[in-house]
């Protein structure tokens, strides 16, 4: 269906996220840095990218930034999804380009049906 990369440091979660796409048909590769999904997303333009947000080194609100500022990487949506729940990380990770922000834990069908609005029409 769609090719998205999973930028996350933690494992559990990488795996937790990668079963259910690949279970709704989605093609899932991941890193676990910022700077690797930045070059990753430069290399092969994925369909969607599932940004963490706190990653040691550069943090997913700055390689979110830097992917939606960079024209070559901008038409790539950015759902952020993170355990930052407060309203001011939401409005933030959204001023940096992030199409969607979720909070963890993730309701299945809500990261679905988010992703769904999200990727590009196959029609």
């Amino acid at each position: 269906m769609a090719n998205i990369l999973i930028i996350d440091d933690s494992p559990t979660d990488v795996r937790v996220f990668t079963t259910l796409l690949e279970r709704a048909g989605h093609q899932v590769v991941a890193v676990s840095t910022a700077e690797d999904g930045i070059e990753r997303v430069r290399a092969d333009l994925p369909d969607l990218v599932i940004m963490d947000v706190i990653m040691p080194g550069m943090n997913g609100f700055q390689a979110t930034r830097t992917l939606t500022r960079d024209p070559a990487t901008a038409v790539v949506p950015i759902v952020m999804i993170t355990t930052k729940s407060m309203e001011t990380d939401r409005v933030w990770g959204l001023r940096q380009g992030a199409k969607a922000f979720i909070t963890k834990p993730v309701n299945e069908k809500e990261l679905l049906a988010c992703i769904n609005d999200l990727l590009p029409s196959k029609t």
